[in-house]
């Protein structure tokens, strides 16, 4: 069970209404342009290496980069949503991205190309850490659904992604990457227009909204133990996006059936998206998943370590189960926090310090090819991660709530009956609770 707080804001008047219709769709077009930018590089990163006439090391600088980013730039996102409206922030992010997505493919500088893609990311990495809390505040019974909706939206995105960054490419002709990463100008403009006409959001006004202070989380071992578990699973993730299409490359594929098998790992993880949240808001279904998401891990990477040209859709699709594990984290920031802003709080210090984590792994992959010629590297490190992404899961798997690590006083009880969400209801069920 996860206990509202008492004094926690007022819902809005019901899913149909019209703000919360729109809040839900903003939501999902958002999520869908959350990777398209980033999961678009890795089936034509050996031609965009040829483009710019940069080397490995650079070459694993770009696949790293939109992790710093997303770890750099995600930690204004509650400040910026605490000085203006979270729709106008979304909106303006998703139009930076728009900007970054046509500078980086028109130039032959690297240099420009970097700094392209750092306001590329601007609305994925504020999309990351603003959507939880925006779903705790819309949708506080629902979480489960909502977390299901856009997460599927990025895995789709993603998938779409990836299958068709080769053949734009290939269909483009000279310099085609150019488009394949170019296209998604399109989709994230067209997510930032609903964002423009959100109203309000409920609850009163910003004062009656208590803000968490990133610095307090500084001193809850659960939030320090979520950030690792964010970074771990990110760090396997985006090893698998940015580099197993080029893996499989070296290895005798060609491209693009290469790009394809990178497009059918993310074209596993929509239903997955869709499902895990709704099971990871039952506390006893937590642990369980985790575990499965480590095994189909430990085997999608044994078999592309061993036999990597046979049954390689089996080997990714296993790995594409493993990615699983980015639902159920974002499920629970949503169980770990008693509040709206709590959650908030939670999700971009998680995500802030986890992507900073994540970041490494996709850029030593890159320097170990450079220095090795070879992949032995990073199959050290992923081997690695999913050892320390099974202890860091099993810790953030027990019931707990960052609220109650954070300095001060404890959560104020008025005595008077209070409402306990039970997980996975839908809506909660308002079950009385004598005073203490």
């Amino acid at each position: 069970m996860t206990r509202s707080a008492p004094d926690a804001p007022a819902a809005p008047a019901g899913p149909a209404s019209y703000g919360a219709v729109l809040v839900g769709t903003a939501i999902v077009l958002t999520g869908f342009n959350l990777r398209t930018a980033i999961n678009s590089v890795g089936p034509v990163l050996a031609e965009i290496e040829r483009g710019l006439g940069i080397s490995s090391g650079l070459a694993g600088l770009i696949t790293s980069l939109p992790l710093l980013c997303f770890a750099v730039i995600g930690f204004a996102g509650p400040p910026l949503a605490a000085r203006f409206r979270d729709g106008h922030v979304l909106a303006a992010a998703l139009l930076i991205m728009v900007v970054g997505l046509l500078v980086r493919v028109s130039t032959d500088s690297v240099w420009v190309f970097l700094p392209g893609t750092v306001a590329t990311m601007v609305g994925g990495a504020l999309g990351n850490v603003l959507l939880p809390g925006l779903v705790k505040r819309w949708f506080p019974g629902r979480t489960g659904l909502l977390v299901g909706a856009y997460s599927t939206a990025m895995a789709i995105g993603g998938a779409v992604a990836s299958f068709s960054a080769a053949p734009i490419a290939a269909a483009a002709g000279a310099d085609g990457w150019r488009w394949a990463l170019g296209i998604w100008a399109v989709f994230a403009l067209v997510a930032a227009l609903p964002w423009l006409l959100v109203p309000v959001r409920p609850g009163a006004s910003r004062s009656t909204h208590t803000a968490v202070p990133l610095r307090a989380l500084t001193r809850s071992p659960l939030a320090w133990t979520m950030a690792a578990f964010f970074g771990l699973q990110a760090m396997q993730a985006y090893v698998i996006i940015g580099w197993t299409a080029q893996y499989l490359r070296d290895q005798g594929m060609s491209a693009a059936v290469a790009g394809s098998l990178v497009g059918l790992n993310t074209l596993v993880v929509i239903p997955l998206n869709a499902l895990i949240p709704l099971g990871a808001v039952r506390q006893r279904l937590q642990r369980p998943l985790l575990l499965g998401f480590l095994a189909c891990y430990l085997t999608g990477w044994t078999g592309l370590l061993l036999a990597p040209l046979t049954v390689p859709w089996l080997w990714v699709s296993l790995l594409g189960v493993g990615m699983g594990s980015f639902a159920l984290v974002l499920a629970l920031f949503g169980l770990r926090g008693r509040t709206p802003e709590s959650v908030s709080a939670l999700s971009t210090m998680a995500q802030g310090w986890g992507y900073a984590l994540a970041g490494v792994g996709p850029l030593l992959v890159g320097l170990f090819r450079g220095l090795t010629g070879g992949y032995t590297g990073m199959f050290v490190l992923v081997y690695t991660g999913v050892a320390l992404l099974g202890v860091t899961g099993w810790a953030i798997c027990r019931e707990r709530y960052v609220d109650d690590e954070l300095p001060g006083p404890p959560p104020r009880d008025t005595g008077l009956a209070a409402e306990v969400e039970v997980a996975g209801a839908e809506p909660p069920i308002a079950v009385p609770r004598a005073p203490r």
